[in-house]
């Protein structure tokens, strides 16, 4: 499965919980990519439950997705089982979790709550949400790790996942929608910024000439 960067929830709250089902898991046949759709499973039936107006039920769905979701990798380990496509299509279908998740949040705010603005703000959530993600996905390997701490990690999905069920739990979906805005683009840019300045005096370096393979 993928190797993924562990956020502060993930370490702190999630993995205290999806380490020992995985280990459970690991003495059945339940397989890591099953784990990965069962997490995606999850997510849809939070969108859903957005759509039907249980915004308590969604919110701790949202939760419970993003623990499950840790389950894939352990169990990968476990089972000796890791595999490319298994990194991939956890990868993929994260991305339509977030879509659901985010888009869902949105549609029970415009239902539920009259702040004006709520599809702009659900877009600049949604959208942020995604470019996170791309940022990471974009970068090197080699150059993945800078990601890893500071300002620059303070938006990731473990995170984003957290606050939207903090967020949907109390019926505020308005303002968790606002600090998802905020937070992920805030954080896309300053990652830009600070690539551009770290490979900038990376490319200033200067690079050692190859010699032609008709030097003597």
């Amino acid at each position: 499965m993928e190797t993924v960067y562990d956020g502060y929830i993930s370490r702190h709250v999630n993995r205290k919980m999806s380490e020992p089902m995985a280990r459970l898991l690991a003495k059945t046949k339940v397989t890591p990519n099953q784990m990965t759709w069962t997490a995606f499973g999850i997510a849809l039936l939070s969108f859903v439950s957005f759509i039907l107006g249980y915004n308590i039920i969604a919110g701790l769905l949202v939760q419970l997705s993003s623990i499950v979701d840790g389950t894939d990798g352990g169990l990968a380990r476990l089972k000796g089982m890791t595999s490319e496509f298994g990194g991939f299509l956890d990868s993929v279908l994260d991305r339509y979790a977030d879509i659901l998740i985010v888009l869902g949040l949105t549609l029970w705010s415009l239902a539920h709550e009259t702040y004006s603005g709520i599809w702009l703000v659900g877009l600049l959530a949604l959208t942020g949400s995604i470019c996170i993600s791309y940022t990471r996905a974009r970068i090197s390997s080699n150059h993945r790790h800078l990601f890893d701490n500071g300002f620059k990690s303070l938006a990731s999905r473990d995170i984003r996942l957290f606050l939207i069920m903090l967020g949907a739990v109390i019926g505020q979906a308005y303002f968790c929608l606002i600090v998802i805005a905020v937070l992920t683009n805030v954080v896309v840019f300053y990652r830009i910024l600070y690539m551009y300045r770290y490979l900038g005096q990376e490319d200033s370096q200067p690079k050692p000439i190859s010699q032609s393979s008709e030097d003597p």
